[in-house]
């Protein structure tokens, strides 16, 4: 039997990044772009390099350096090596025995590379939800609550990624979910508090993103250093973010969606003062004034290379679309999920596309 299971990708609407900073913040899962690992009983335990994001045959020299170049030095076989390690240390420590049939795992993804859409933690959410399901775990075994913790702990612990929770946690939960982070819930309860909301709260989404991909961990090491020294420019920030989240949190209740699109704004234009042009970047900078020149908010998904807002007028968005094409990026309506666990239709799409990935290659213009 083959286990199959599956993450969407993250976008966070108001409150980044004070999730790493003892923050609240507004998310939600989406089932556009999402990460997927099949995992099957095999005589060794075996973790299988993805044909186009773990190469490790190439053409000539040339080829090495275009595919370094294009997708760097990592793909997703450290995320799964991070991930089996971790869950075996943690089964152990709380003192779950698992079996010893060994297995083979393997992943995808479609979630566009390093635009802050948590590509890596959707890869690590979707292993561990397998893990589980191969050691015929119950979903309490590791509390939900905790779940978010361990995946973060994949990057952070054992990868030096620089994270937060946020993006850990509406994978773990799904759907719609506002997240307080205060460090005195955090230390009293070994977790953020975590509030699932109804996701036809929503209003229509868009999304836009760069082809060019970026690294957080450059963007937000400066900032962590200002808040640990007492910047009172970061800690204030932060503070405020997590105003504009619980805020944010009442405009959806209320389906004040004017209300909500001022929070993106505000959102966004806090973090380019906070952060500084150098770091947000020209091409995050151009689309949000490209956003905001057809009247849509705009903010941050996550650590940049890709803005999300509320467009409800399809006329606009189909504008929008023609404008981002013609400077290079993508835009599209994104759809809420509750859930992406993977169906069986899904599980032959999967197989599908890894095949024609072993045999031909990733497509020109293949999402990262």
């Amino acid at each position: 039997m083959i286990i199959f299971r599956s993450a969407g990708a993250r976008v966070g609407l108001v409150g980044n990044p004070s999730d790493g900073f003892g923050g609240k913040t507004v998310s939600c899962l989406i089932s556009d772009f999402r990460a997927a690992v099949a995992l099957w009983e095999s005589p060794q335990l075996q973790i299988v390099p993805h044909p186009a994001y773990d190469p490790l045959v190439f053409r000539d020299l040339q080829d090495l350096a275009h595919t370094v170049g294009r997708g760097g030095y990592y793909g997703g076989l450290r995320l799964l090596f991070g991930t089996c390690k971790l869950f075996q240390a943690y089964c152990e420590t709380a003192g779950i025995r698992l079996h010893r049939r060994s297995f083979t795992i393997e992943y995808d993804t479609d979630i566009p590379r390093q635009v802050g859409l948590a590509g890596s933690s959707a890869i690590i959410t979707a292993a561990l939800k397998a893990l589980m399901a191969f050691h015929e775990l119950p979903d309490d075994a590791i509390p939900l609550p905790l779940q978010p913790n361990l995946i973060l702990e994949v990057e952070t612990k054992e990868l030096g990624i620089t994270a937060g929770l946020q993006d850990r946690v509406v994978q773990a939960y799904g759907g719609l979910v506002y997240m307080d982070f205060a460090p005195e819930l955090t230390a009293r309860q070994g977790h953020g508090a975590y509030e699932p909301l109804d996701i036809n709260l929503l209003p229509p989404l868009y999304l836009a993103y760069s082809p060019e991909p970026s690294f957080s961990g450059r963007i937000h090491a400066p900032i962590r250093d200002r808040f640990d020294a007492g910047d009172p420019v970061v800690v204030q920030g932060m503070k405020t973010f997590a105003a504009y989240a619980h805020e944010a949190r009442s405009a959806l209740l209320t389906r004040d969606y004017e209300a909500l699109a001022k929070l993106m704004d505000a959102n966004f234009d806090l973090r380019l003062a906070i952060y500084g042009e150098a770091a947000i970047g020209q091409r995050n900078l151009e689309m949000v004034g490209l956003a905001r020149r057809h009247g849509l908010p705009a903010t941050f998904p996550g650590s940049g290379g890709a803005v999300v807002g509320i467009c409800e007028d399809d006329a606009v968005l189909a504008d929008a679309r023609e404008t981002f094409a013609q400077s290079g990026y993508e835009l599209l309506r994104i759809h809420p999920a509750q859930s992406t666990d993977a169906d069986i239709h899904d599980f032959y799409d999967y197989y599908d596309r890894k095949e024609r990935l072993r045999r031909h290659g990733p497509r020109p213009g293949h999402r990262r």
